[in-house]
């Protein structure tokens, strides 16, 4: 069974980002009632539906499909909730892990987040001088509740 197990941070002063490849993406969040979510994302590469179980901590489940780039953007148009995601996708490697940090715009412009996905869930990292307080499992901070409430309406 796919798990994802991902610990994610917060970016106090971004890094160097020249020469880093760099990809923009725009996703939405369909209705899940059961605790997880259901997202469709598109980016230059292609457009893929994924669907995450409930939350416990660092890990969960994760099941992802690529769909027809053109079925996606329907599906967004038409069926997603609150507002979309935009943000811009830098991979980064330090000390042997590699981290996604994302840089949002439009409704949550001026939030930064940094993302590592682990092997186990006792893995420890050795944390980037860039990254600040550590946000995972707090739930303002997963993609899906920024469609609904997004960065620009937090107090």
């Amino acid at each position: 069974m796919p798990v994802e197990i991902e610990r994610k941070f917060l970016v106090d002063d971004l890094p160097d980002l020249d020469g880093v490849p760099a990809e923009p993406m725009v996703q939405g969040y369909l209705r899940a009632d059961a605790g997880g979510s259901v997202r469709l994302r598109i980016t230059g590469a292609g457009a893929w539906l994924n669907v995450k179980g409930p939350g416990a901590g660092s890990r969960r489940l994760e099941f992802e499909y690529p769909v027809p780039p053109e079925d996606a953007r329907e599906m967004l148009d038409a069926l997603a909730v609150g507002h979309p995601v935009e943000k811009v996708r830098y991979r980064i490697e330090h000390a042997g892990y590699l981290w996604e940090l994302d840089v949002f715009s439009g409704a949550n412009d001026g939030l930064v987040v940094a993302e590592v996905e682990l092997a186990h869930e006792d893995d420890a990292p050795p944390l980037p001088p860039w990254v600040g307080r550590e946000v995972t499992g707090e739930p303002r901070y997963y993609n899906a509740s920024l469609t609904r409430t997004p960065y620009r309406d937090w107090d």
